[in-house]
């Protein structure tokens, strides 16, 4: 697939540039109170989901589809869980963290297990070993200390967010359009 490689307008690299300086800044109070970070993250994604179940619930009533109490009550269920991550967002991120802190443990569990299944050998199985090792560590200090958790899920999403806005400072800085541009036929 071929890509444009003209310069992007001015006033758009201004917005890049703007955009990406703002996520840089964000990532690095992110960085420095990861734990309120991703805490503030759940509650957004509680407001989220409850703007998604009055949408649900406003399908139900006017449109005409099949399952219309099934989505009306589904839409209630969401709006009354996502009314609970609003009004609790300390108890919601707890409850995330013990859920990814039990995720880990699984995961780190099935890596040793694919090590061990006869098929892996050599430096791949002391790999396998070694991330399953470290996952079910990270697992249990999780599960022992849900605040560690927090601040570690802060963390890897304050990181991904300093890498976006650099993408994103980078991009208007060079004034490269970075998708394929449909205009050019093959």
């Amino acid at each position: 697939m071929k890509t444009s490689m003209d310069k992007s307008p001015g006033w758009l690299r201004g917005v890049q540039i703007g955009l990406g300086i703002l996520v840089v800044i964000l990532s690095i109070y992110a960085l420095a109170y990861p734990g309120a970070a991703f805490v503030s993250l759940v509650l957004i994604l509680g407001i989220i989901l409850f703007i998604v179940g009055i949408e649900k619930i406003v399908s139900g009533i006017f449109l005409p589809i099949k399952g219309r109490w099934a989505t009306i009550g589904l839409g209630i269920l969401v709006l009354i869980f996502a009314g609970l991550v609003i009004a609790f967002p300390g108890f919601a991120t707890w409850i995330i963290t013990v859920f990814i802190g039990i995720a880990l443990l699984f995961s780190g569990a099935a890596s040793i297990a694919q090590a061990f299944s006869g098929r892996e050998s050599g430096w791949k199985k002391a790999f396998l070993i070694g991330v399953g090792a470290l996952l079910i560590i990270l697992g249990i200090m999780v599960l022992a200390s849900p605040v560690f958790g927090a601040q570690f899920a802060g963390f890897v999403i304050a990181i991904g967010l300093l890498i976006a806005g650099i993408q994103m400072i980078a991009v208007g800085a060079t004034g490269r359009k970075m998708i394929p541009d449909s205009s050019i036929t093959k």
